[in-house]
């Protein structure tokens, strides 16, 4: 980190968190990344768990036993204290980033709020597909639930905020676009994003040691499948 800006408040009486800044961009999430991973490869004692979002990163710790231990002083004054030290120095974050591709059906069936957005910009339902598939996209945090991938950032002609009113049902591996961000639901919920397609890849298997397909850092590739494409892969997963 050196001397990256940074500052550091209390999040309760348990947790931190460390602020690299307030906007989406990836340089400053690729330094949160860089922070989160020199912390797990270094832990500090006491640490139950590091939470990276788009410009910060939430640190879980023990008070009870920090203060038993470090008497006279206060659990976060300990933990602050600590993290300041880390991050002054020049740590091994290094991380290889992942490009994962997914396969998307834009069928008017699977993606109910597509012909809304292509009408909101101006642009045909085949742009907007063909823009939503040419970006690369960053995945900035993993959040709302299990496996939930927040991936920014969108072209700027199919940006289209989220819904007034959320849908009560969402169905697992819907797509959606939200302003500048895109995500896929992994399971089925209430939501409020522009639902324009939906894949037949699982984002969540609580099976696997690993359980979610997308983590922070990995890249993200979205391509066109027809909707046969997208049921023969999903009666291959059943079977």
């Amino acid at each position: 980190m050196g001397s990256a800006p940074y500052i550091i408040y209390p999040l309760g009486d348990q947790a931190l968190t460390i602020e690299l800044g307030k906007k989406i961009e990836e340089q400053t999430n690729q330094r949160v990344m860089e922070v989160f991973h020199q912390l797990q490869n270094n832990p500090i004692p006491f640490v139950s768990d590091l939470i990276p979002a788009y410009s910060s990163i939430t640190v879980v710790y023990h008070a009870f036993a920090i203060r038993k231990t470090h008497p006279g002083l206060s659990a976060f004054d300990w933990m602050k204290a600590e993290l300041t030290n880390r991050l002054q120095q020049k740590g091994d974050g290094a991380f290889s980033s992942r490009l994962i591709d997914i396969p998307v059906c834009y069928d008017s069936e699977l993606g109910p709020d597509l012909a809304e957005l292509a009408a909101f910009a101006g642009l045909p339902v085949a742009e907007v597909i063909r823009l939503h598939t040419a970006t690369v996209y960053r995945v900035y945090m993993i959040g709302f639930l299990p496996g939930f991938a927040y991936m920014a950032s969108v072209d700027p002609a199919i940006r289209m905020p989220r819904k007034a009113q959320p849908r009560p049902l969402v169905a697992a591996g819907s797509v959606g676009i939200a302003g500048e961000q895109t995500g896929i639901y992994p399971v089925n919920s209430p939501g409020g994003w522009q639902i324009i397609g939906q894949t037949p890849l699982p984002l969540l298997d609580v099976s696997q040691e690993s359980p979610c397909l997308l983590e922070p850092g990995d890249r993200v590739r979205f391509h066109s499948i027809s909707m046969q494409q997208f049921n023969q892969m999903k009666n291959s997963r059943s079977v």
